[in-house]
């Protein structure tokens, strides 16, 4: 189980205060973002009310509300003790002989070619400013650890992983905004993804461009960077196009 500073980090570029008139309804869009994305996976614990309060810019009372209307659609559970929270749920299977029908409703609803030319446009730019500007020590250390959990993940977890290390170089790009408009889009792409089966040819194929992606970016080459983006995200693509179009 990661340690609750790693949990917290890995929120950053969702979490946000929210606007007073729309309190409740921002704070259920990002913590349902956070679940979505998997930045606290299935069976671990969210941080606690008052860190997300404080984060969110809510009251406990709103927050509760939000945490509520999670727990009752199976997302979240509360669990009492001392080793008590808000946990995240394992997502159920649709029933059998459903799965067919919500794929055509999440595809109906979605225009793809939009979402994504937007996450091409947003990946692209921040692998390009993260080369630009450059890493820390620290930064190029979280960098490389994201990258190697997609090396070392499960079949049932890359899907996961994936998404935190392309959410790392957003967040290292160095704009909030950036950062908080990818993961929503990135939302939409995961919805997207769980349509497709999980190809070990062509996540071989992404893990050499995530190592060469990564190099680009240590090695403070801007140009390869965005190229190499460009290239996997039309790699992605593709594969979404071809299942789903």
């Amino acid at each position: 189980m990661a340690e609750p500073g790693e949990v917290a980090r890995r929120l950053d570029p969702v979490l946000r205060a929210v606007r007073a008139d729309n309190g409740f309804e921002e704070a259920l869009e990002q913590i349902l973002q956070v679940v979505r994305l998997g930045l606290v996976p299935a069976g671990e614990r969210l941080p606690s009310e008052r860190e997300l309060a404080d984060r969110l810019r809510i009251s406990r009372v709103t927050l509760r509300d939000v945490l509520k209307v999670l727990q009752e659609q199976g997302l979240l559970e509360s669990r009492r003790g001392r080793y008590g929270g808000t946990f995240v749920l394992p997502r159920p299977d649709p029933p059998q002989g459903l799965a067919e029908q919500e794929l055509r409703r999440r595809v109906a609803e979605v225009d793809i070619e939009d979402v994504l030319r937007f996450r091409e446009v947003l990946e692209v730019g921040a692998g390009h400013l993260c080369a630009t500007h450059g890493l820390d020590p620290a930064q190029a250390d979280r960098l490389r650890a994201a990258l190697a959990a997609t090396q070392e993940a499960e079949l049932s977890e890359y899907r996961r992983v994936d998404t935190l290390l392309h959410l790392t170089l957003a967040e290292l790009a160095g704009s909030a905004t950036l950062a908080a408009q990818y993961a929503a889009v990135r939302a939409t792409v995961n919805e997207l993804l769980d349509c497709v089966p999980l190809l070990v040819r062509n996540l071989e194929h992404s893990q050499h461009q995530h190592t060469a992606l990564v190099e680009a970016v240590l090695d403070q080459d801007p140009d390869a960077a965005a190229e190499l983006t460009r290239e996997h995200c039309r790699g992605t693509a593709a594969l979404l196009r071809g299942f789903l179009a």
